[in-house]
Order: C-alpha cells, then sequence, then structure tokens
C-alpha cells in the first residue's frame, strides 16, 4: 500500500469487513484491497493517463444522465459531475494507484474511479472523505453501470485519446522522410534486392518510399479508430441493461460524445458487445503492421549507414554516444536500435491482446485489463520511439556523396537500362566482362558495336538510370498529401 504523510486512518467497511485507510487517501476500500491481492506490476493504472481521464469521462456522462432521466437528485449529480471534471483536468491522477495488470475484468480500477470521484466530490460539498451516507461510490456515483460496460468503454475511449497524439507523431516523422527525400532527391546510388547489388536509384526516392510507407499506416490507423467508437454503456452486467433506466443508454451516450468529442456509437447488441473484444484484436493488429514497417525502416538504416570503412556508407547517421567501452571512436546507431527494439515488444504486446480476446468465456471477458494494458504501452511506446527517431537520427541524416558516386561509377547494374537495346543475353555477357575486368561498361558496349557512344551515355545519364526523367521535376515525385494507398 502507497506510504502517505500522514498516519492518521480512517475506517472503510465492505462486504468482507473493515479496514483502515490513510485519512488523507482519495481511494477508499475496494482500492486498498486490489492493492495487496495485485502488487505484481508495480505500475499503477495512471501510468496512462488517458486511460484514467476516460474513466472520469464516463462517470461524468453517466452522473449527467442519471441527472437528466431522474435517478439521481440534481445536487449529488452536480458534485460528482465537478469531482469527474477535477480529475479531467488532471488533477488527482496520483490516487489512481491499483495495478495496471489485476484481476476481476477491471472491477478494481472502476472502484478505484468510483472511490477517487466520490471523495473529491465530498470534499466539494465540505464534508469529510469516507462519509458514503452521504455520497456512495457505488450507490451514486457508480448508478446504472456496472465494470463490465463502464470499463470496456473507458479502455475504448482512452485508447482513442492517446492514439491521436501517436497519429501527430507518425505524421511528424513522414514530413521528416519526405524532408530527406527533397533533400537528396538527385542523389544517385546502386539499389539493391537480396542484398545484391541492383539498377540505380536515387536516395531521395528510397527516402521517399520511407515517408511513404508511414503515410500509408497512418491512413490505416485512422481507419481502424472506428473500431473503438462503438461502447456497450448500459449494459451493466452481461449486455441486458439490468438495473438501468430504458433512457440512460441513449442519454449517456449524447453526453459521452458531448464530453469526449468522438463519433460514438451505441451497440446493436450490447450482450455480444459485452462479450465481445475482437475490436480490441483487430485494433492492435494495425500497431503490430505499424511497428513492424517501422522496424524494417530502422533496419534499412542501419544497413545503409553500416560502416565506416567496412559496411555500406552511404548514408551518415547522427553520432549520439560513444558506442564501446573497449574499442575507441566506434559509433552504434543506437536510435534505430533502439526502435527495433519497441517493434519487438510491440509484436508481443500483440500476441498477449490475441491470447486474451481468445480467453474469454460465455458473457464477459476477463482479461480486459492485460488488453489494455498491451495495447496502452504499445502506442506510448510507438510514440515515443518515433519522436527519437525523427528528432534525434532522421532530422540529422547526410548522405555520403563520394562513395555513393564511386559505387553507382563500378556498378554493371546499370547495363539493365541498356537490355532494350542490345538485349539480355548481350547484356549478361558484357555485365560478366566486366566484372571480371573491372572494365567500364559503356567502353564495353561501345567496343562490341551494339550501340553508339552518344545513346550508351544517353540511356545510362542519372536521369534515366533513376527514373527521374520521366517525372521531369524530382521534388514534386513528392507527395504530400495523406490520400490512403494500396500496399
Amino acid at each position: 500500500m502507497p506510504e502517505h504523510a500522514t498516519t492518521r486512518t480512517r475506517t472503510e467497511t465492505d462486504s468482507l469487513g473493515s479496514l483502515e485507510i490513510p485519512a488523507d487517501a482519495y481511494w477508499g476500500i475496494h482500492t486498498a484491497r486490489a492493492l495487496e491481492n495485485f502488487d505484481i506490476s508495480k505500475r499503477p493504472i495512471s501510468v496512462y493517463p488517458d486511460l484514467v481521464v476516460a474513466l472520469a469521462m464516463v462517470k461524468q456522462a453517466s452522473a449527467r444522465a442519471n441527472r437528466e432521466i431522474g435517478v439521481l437528485d440534481a445536487e449529488r449529480a452536480s458534485l460528482i459531475d465537478r469531482a469527474a471534471q477535477e480529475v479531467i483536468s488532471g488533477r488527482h491522477h496520483d490516487q489512481f494507484v491499483v495495478g495496471v495488470i489485476q484481476g476481476g475484468a477491471g472491477t478494481s480500477t472502476n472502484m478505484n474511479a468510483n472511490e477517487v470521484i466520490t471523495n473529491v466530490a465530498l470534499e466539494l460539498a465540505g464534508r469529510e472523505k469516507g462519509d458514503y451516507a452521504f455520497l456512495s461510490p457505488i450507490d451514486h456515483t457508480n448508478r446504472s453501470q456496472s465494470t463490465n460496460d463502464v470499463y470496456p468503454t473507458a479502455i475504448k475511449v482512452g485508447l482513442s485519446l492517446t492514439l491521436q497524439s501517436l497519429l501527430v507523431e507518425l505524421d511528424l516523422l513522414r514530413q521528416a522522410f519526405l524532408d530527406k527525400a527533397r533533400e537528396f532527391h538527385d542523389v544517385l546510388k546502386v539499389g539493391r534486392t537480396q542484398l545484391q547489388d541492383a539498377v540505380p536509384m536515387t536516395l531521395g526516392q528510397e527516402f521517399h518510399g520511407f515517408a511513404t510507407t508511414l503515410g500509408e499506416d497512418l491512413h490505416r490507423l485512422r481507419e481502424n479508430a472506428w473500431l473503438l467508437h462503438e461502447v456497450n454503456m448500459g449494459a451493466t452486467a452481461i449486455g441486458t441493461g439490468i438495473t438501468t433506466h430504458p433512457d440512460y443508454a441513449p442519454s449517456v451516450l449524447r453526453h459521452l460524445r458531448e464530453i469526449t468529442g468522438l463519433d460514438l456509437a451505441t451497440a446493436d447488441d450490447l450482450v455480444e458487445s459485452t462479450s465481445d473484444t475482437g475490436s480490441f484484436m483487430s485494433f492492435s493488429s494495425s500497431l503490430k503492421r505499424n511497428a513492424i514497417k517501422l522496424s524494417k525502416i530502422c533496419n534499412d538504416l542501419r544497413l545503409l549507414s553500416s560502416g565506416p570503412q567496412a559496411g555500406l556508407g552511404e548514408i551518415n547517421l547522427p553520432a549520439r554516444q560513444a558506442g564501446s567501452s573497449i574499442m575507441p571512436g566506434k559509433v552504434n546507431p543506437v536510435i534505430p536500435e533502439v526502435v527495433n527494439q519497441v517493434a519487438f515488444a510491440v509484436v508481443g504486446a500483440d500476441m498477449t491482446v490475441t491470447m486474451a480476446v481468445e480467453g474469454g468465456q460465455l458473457q464477459l471477458n476477463a482479461f480486459e485489463p492485460v488488453i489494455a494494458h498491451s495495447i496502452f504501452q504499445s502506442i506510448t511506446w510507438m510514440r515515443q520511439a518515433m519522436w527519437t527517431l525523427r528528432v534525434n537520427c532522421v532530422e540529422g541524416i547526410t548522405a555520403n556523396h563520394d562513395r555513393l558516386g564511386a559505387m553507382v561509377g563500378s556498378s554493371v547494374g546499370a547495363i539493365t537500362a541498356l537490355t532494350p537495346f542490345i538485349g539480355y543475353a548481350a547484356a549478361a555477357a558484357l555485365a560478366k566482362t566486366a566484372l571480371l575486368t573491372g572494365r567500364n561498361v559503356a567502353d564495353l558496349v561501345v567496343e562490341a558495336g551494339l550501340m553508339p557512344r552518344d545513346e550508351v551515355l544517353k540511356q545510362l545519364s542519372p536521369a534515366r538510370l533513376s527514373g527521374l526523367e520521366a517525372i521531369t521535376a524530382a521534388i514534386p515525385i513528392i507527395d504530400t498529401s495523406l490520400t490512403p494507398t494500396q500496399d
């Protein structure tokens, strides 16, 4: 149980008995029992502020709905509303202390929210914490609700809020790669397939490809956000709406839409919605896709910057820290490496979500706490990984022009551009000769009488080799729009 500045306590009672609660704690006996039972993750739910805010939003919407339909008096509803707003505004988050991993399908989280908001409301009323005869965490703050509709709804609202910050950072990273694509638009290099030399391209085209793939993921994540907008408020325990007024579900939905600004909708089948967690699995999968593609980009950055003497050495990553305790002067690609590791963690979290979704039985999935933790952690880590990749790596990347030029000049991959004129067999024979002798491809073609020199030089120009001549202006090929594309 967290330490408190005072040893004064208050006594609270539940169906299991009584406990002493620190007098200055806004949480109560249900939270206290969770602290004893679930001292596992060492991470309170407050590590995900948007989840805390979402819980308060659900409680606020419920208070307004309960007042509107006449099942909660104006005074108590107003106090709960004001207390919830304080949490939404960022206050009292340190009181959300139950562990992110917990048994009970999220009941401890729901009760932590009920108790904190109730005790804040009691203070606003000029009363002592724990004066539940006047304002009860269950009878009033949790009126018309169950953990089984509050908790999944709060997770979906919280993830929607958190997703917005991820999308902002993803778009900034996409723009950073576009900026580098513009900077490198005419820097010729050797392309590679299967780690073998292929045909020439520009470094700008390579970075533009990175930007495009991130743009595709931006669209996929936005498209999948709708999965989080179907909620089951009004379902209560299993979807039958027991203990609720018939007008509660539409009323609480309207208020929750107003409070969150999200395009939420009540599920058509509340029994199905209460037991099904497939939307979390689908959303988690879209995060995994983004993480894998980001990891692939980081693999490429590490390969392109390998060296500096014995590797590819085509680009230079910013030196962020010394790379070895034994090899002087060694600098490692630490930023792409850390992003790779975040991607691995996201893949693991997605598997956790998949198994938790599969583990549900009958009318409820008891494993939503680990689902919530896994997805919130993935979004949080990915957002921070994108930030460090952009600020501490991508924005400072430079091209090694001399090395790139030397490799293009000695590459036989350029002969591919001549195959329409001399045929594949002749091109393959000349490529083999060039590799064995080290001679210039253009000279060999001319000597063989296959093409005049001026035509060879025209076809082997940088603009032709990279395809830029077909798109006459290099910079306009960079599409900064967010039009959805197919993979």
